[in-house]
């Protein structure tokens, strides 16, 4: 099970130390955790992520090459159309090394259509399932895991939305149930802040401790 730490801005040297799968850095700027600064030197095990909202392709691949991008998460009304000329670019016509991944992001409360995410199953390489509310992400609080015992894919997908210490248990609970068979990886963000953008060392640390002795 991988760890992804989202909405860094402040302490990410901090962070990175303690060695996550993916950081998520949003390029958005009606977002409190807009991302403007320098990416300090991240251990080449840690993917950087890109999080965007109904960008301009072309925005998109500045980024990608400005701050050396790994992937692409697109958290907003982006189309399968949109994705296939995004992939178009990351996968054919940039340098081999630098192919990046594609995450697309659907909002979940207590219900979701799936079939909306067949046209998507060729396009992007994840899907990520956060909490439906009024702000693109880091809306602080969970959605009914419940809904992915419909879960029809085979592709991998990250669970996001809200998750923090307190469901820790939850978690885990969750990952013993057949319907998390395709969860790839577990997303937080603002359960985990002092301030937006500005992460709880402390409070990582523990969660990545119970994780890690529960084989997450």
């Amino acid at each position: 099970m991988k760890l992804k730490i989202c909405g860094m801005k402040y302490n990410i040297a901090e962070v990175a130390a303690l060695q996550p799968d993916y950081l998520g850095l949003i390029f958005y700027d009606k977002s409190p955790r807009n991302f403007e600064g320098i990416i300090p030197e991240l251990p080449k095990s840690i993917k950087k992520v890109g999080v965007f909202v109904d960008e301009a392709i072309d925005k998109i691949l500045q980024k990608i090459e400005k701050y050396e991008l790994d992937a692409v998460q697109l958290h907003g009304n982006e189309s399968p159309d949109y994705c296939k000329e995004l992939r178009k670019y990351c996968y054919a016509e940039l340098d081999s090394a630098s192919q990046n991944e594609i995450i697309k992001v659907f909002s979940i409360k207590d219900e979701f259509d799936f079939s909306q995410l067949q046209p998507y199953e060729d396009v992007v390489d994840y899907f990520l399932f956060d909490t439906k509310g009024k702000l693109p992400g880091g809306n602080g609080y969970t959605f009914n895991w419940d809904v992915l015992k419909d879960y029809p894919s085979t592709k991998p997908y990250f669970l996001s939305g809200g998750i923090g210490l307190e469901e820790i248990d939850n978690v885990i609970s969750f990952l013993q149930r057949e319907e998390s068979k395709y969860c790839y990886a577990v997303d937080i963000n603002s359960k985990f802040e002092i301030k937006p953008g500005l992460k709880a060392i402390e409070k990582l640390e523990e969660f990545k401790k119970y994780v890690s002795s529960s084989d997450f």
